[in-house]
């Protein structure tokens, strides 16, 4: 789980939470606001775990949002660890490093958005077609969203139609 910045026409800035699974590579979700305070962070969650069930780890930056008392006693009180990687190491969460670049050289560089409203659309079309369509070769040439429902049989992300 990581964050990546942006900014709409007219120079507002925002924000994209970017949440993948690192076994399936499918993006679990991608959430897109002007603020995202940990509270964000937790509610996104929280519809994740709703359809795919809580996961036993996190992995994140030491940013604020995974620092918070709020996002600790959140993480907590659903049994789920939550590994820090080192500071100033992004490295040490290569996977979800690589999905920002590719989400950045993609998609946010190739498009201008207007408002939130468009950058949302713009972005869950991405995630779509990259979920369900774009085959990935660390995956045998599937589709994450495909993998993930062979291997673990889970049902179809429902936010990917959101």
């Amino acid at each position: 789980m990581d964050f990546v910045a942006d900014s709409l026409s007219d120079g507002r800035r925002i924000r994209v939470l970017t949440i993948i699974d690192s076994f399936t590579r499918e993006c679990l979700a991608l959430t897109v606001a002007k603020s995202l305070p940990s509270q964000s962070v937790t509610e996104t969650l929280d519809r994740v775990i709703k359809y795919r069930g809580a996961p036993r780890t996190i992995q994140v930056d030491n940013g604020t949002e995974f620092t918070s008392n709020h996002f600790d006693a959140w993480a907590y009180l659903r049994g789920i660890d939550v590994d820090f990687i080192r500071p100033g190491k992004p490295v040490d969460n290569a996977h979800i490093e690589s999905f920002n670049g590719r989400l950045r050289d993609e998609c946010l560089n190739s498009k201008w958005f207007e408002t939130l409203d468009d950058a949302r659309k713009a972005l869950q079309d991405w995630r779509r077609d990259y979920n369900e369509v774009r085959p990935h070769s660390s995956l045998g040439d599937m589709p994450p969203s495909a993998f993930a429902a062979r291997i673990q049989g889970l049902q179809p992300n429902p936010c990917s139609r959101a």
